[in-house]
């Protein structure tokens, strides 16, 4: 299995906070993103690390080679970092030579948010925290009949849970076609200012997707600059391992 961080983005709306910087490099409880990230692939065995990044890619190169990171480290370039993550997606397909998790590299974990999506006996699996509800633009997993049925800011008209979406994607090898396929024609069609979620409907229409649970468990997601001052105060106490034997492993849905 290898990860995939999708890390190419300007992150306008922190620009005022994070000095230029792009989003993963930006430091919490003196850590990088990044480099929180890289922990905790390690910790659940994973070797293989694809960064694709764009804005500000040379700090990024440079950050990760100085981790002390059990494994390797590639990297490709998105030349159209200032359009939506989809063109992310697109530049990593190359990638797509074994089982994946594609990685939103703005998100503050506890490790056992990852943990839980690698070990999951899903062989295609989201997270969803289904403590959150919708109040602006969260991106929403919907489920319907234990299966992912829409992966979106707008949550369709019939489902039987909801909760917010992480941001990490698990595919095996073997469905990687049809994701690469579910994709392709908003490529095609110029479509290069949305996200990437917004182009898998026809994926979960063709593969079985499920969910694991994390609601109890702390994460966030780094959009705004109050975001920051949460990861700080709220997040990052929760953050090691032994502050969270209180949290319930839950199970997939």
């Amino acid at each position: 299995m290898k990860a995939i961080i999708l890390a190419a983005g300007v992150g306008k709306r922190l620009r005022t906070l994070s000095n230029g910087v792009p989003k993963c490099l930006i430091s919490i409880g003196g850590r990088t993103l990044l480099s929180r990230h890289l922990d905790n692939l390690a910790r659940v065995g994973i070797h293989q690390v694809v960064v694709v990044v764009g804005y500000e890619h040379h700090l990024i190169r440079e950050a990760s080679q100085a981790e002390p990171y059990d494994g390797t480290i590639r990297y490709l370039m998105n030349d159209q970092y200032e359009r939506g993550s989809i063109t992310s997606f697109w530049k990593a397909r190359v990638e797509f030579d074994d089982d994946v998790i594609i990685m939103d590299a703005d998100v503050l974990y506890h490790p056992t948010i990852l943990r839980r999506l690698v070990e999951s006996p899903l062989e295609n699996a989201l997270l969803m925290d289904e403590t959150v509800q919708q109040q602006t633009e969260e991106c929403m997993v919907a489920v319907r009949n234990e299966r992912v049925i829409s992966l979106s800011k707008s949550l369709p008209a019939n489902y039987d849970c909801a909760g917010e979406g992480v941001g990490f994607l698990k595919v095996r090898r073997d469905d990687l076609l049809h994701l690469v396929d579910s994709v392709r024609p908003h490529i095609e069609n110029g479509q290069v200012d949305r996200e990437y979620e917004d182009a898998l409907q026809d994926f979960f229409r063709t593969v079985f997707v499920g969910c694991e649970r994390i609601g109890g468990l702390p994460w966030i997601e780094i959009d705004f600059p109050e975001d920051i001052q949460r990861a700080e105060t709220e997040i990052l106490p929760l953050l090691s391992e032994g502050a969270n034997t209180e949290f319930a492993l839950g199970h997939h849905v």
